[in-house]
């Protein structure tokens, strides 16, 4: 009898097992699909700067003053050094859009390695019970 319920048991927990197995198949699946439709990505940051020349006169020198601007600049690292480059309103709309879907990308490699993480700890828990 102990045999019967030791096997009833084991079946128990292969389906339980096999239900886990499809739930963590299927949200890596969904998120799979997701990074299909990022697009463009692009480390770095985009900001908008107003100036002041410093010219006698210039609306920049006025009370209040009235900077120039806005002046757009895309900056990353390479190799540890920050590099820079000036942009365009266009070009900046741009950029902000590939640096939004690189944060997208990251947040979905975070989940997936997550549900990786956590179906591999139940997986392997099993194997190791079923296969000593």
């Amino acid at each position: 009898m102990w045999d019967v319920d030791k096997e009833e048991s084991r079946c128990v927990v292969a389906s339980r097992l096999e239900r886990y197995e499809r739930s963590y198949r299927a949200l890596a699946e969904e998120l799979a699909a997701e990074l299909a439709t990022i697009g463009f990505i692009s480390p770095g940051s985009v900001v908008s700067r107003y100036t002041s020349c410093g010219k006698p006169g210039c609306r920049c020198q006025a009370d209040p003053p009235q900077r120039h601007g806005p002046y757009y600049q895309w900056s990353r690292a390479i190799a540890g050094k920050t590099v820079s480059r000036r942009l365009n309103k266009n070009q900046a709309e741009l950029y902000q859009a590939w640096i939004a879907n690189r944060k997208r990308l990251d947040a979905i490699i975070t989940q997936m390695e997550k549900i990786s993480a956590d179906a591999g700890e139940i997986l392997l828990r099993h194997h190791r019970v079923n296969h000593p």
